[in-house]
């Protein structure tokens, strides 16, 4: 067998080979893009739902901020409503004494609206579970995306130098760096 020969055998073996390669660094190069969109997705949503616990958490703040205020309000009304004996600011205080304990109580909660108090805290509560639910989702997708650019490169290195433990090394990468982006999604582990 001469050289030429051997030339032609080796290219017909890697032909086959070089082709299942491209087809790998494929479809890795696929599974790496929805890894990136799910795992930028995931941080978005993550910001997203950290802004809004934030907001519902000062809102709430807000909501008790002036709730103590119109308690204070109708503790000092009621402390000059014992002190007075005219009957017209009587009336006026206990006007005023009845709106401020109103507004107590509205503050509270406000279930038409959502903006009580309990309202509120139930609500930054779930912010959070949807902004944690996020973050455990993202390391996944780093993950995954780490092991799927090193597969695309051992594939490419596979095809250029021919080498099947190369080809198989990024099988095994690629398919880790898929099982990472379907749990990404699917939380299953």
């Amino acid at each position: 067998m001469n050289t030429n020969e051997a030339s032609e055998a080796a290219q017909e073996t890697a032909g086959p080979f070089k082709a299942r390669a491209a087809l790998l660094v494929s479809i890795l190069a696929m599974i790496l893009a929805i890894a990136s969109l799910g795992g930028s997705n995931s941080a978005k949503d993550a910001t997203q739902h950290n802004i809004l616990a934030a907001n519902a958490y000062a809102f709430y703040q807000a909501k008790n901020i002036r709730q103590t205020a119109y308690k204070i309000a109708a503790d000092e009304l009621e402390a000059n409503l014992l002190k007075s004996g005219n009957a017209g600011a009587e009336t006026f205080m206990r006007q005023k004494l009845d709106d401020y304990r109103k507004n107590v109580t509205r503050y509270e909660s406000e279930p038409e609206n959502r903006e009580g108090k309990k309202e509120l805290m139930l609500i930054a509560k779930e912010h959070e579970r949807e902004r944690d639910l996020a973050l455990r989702k993202d390391p996944w997708f780093d993950s995954a995306g780490a092991l799927l650019q090193i597969g695309i490169v051992l594939a490419s290195v596979a095809i250029i130098t021919a080498t099947p433990a190369l080809l198989y090394g990024a099988v095994v990468l690629g398919a880790i760096g898929a099982i990472s982006t379907a749990n990404g999604f699917l939380l299953l582990f």
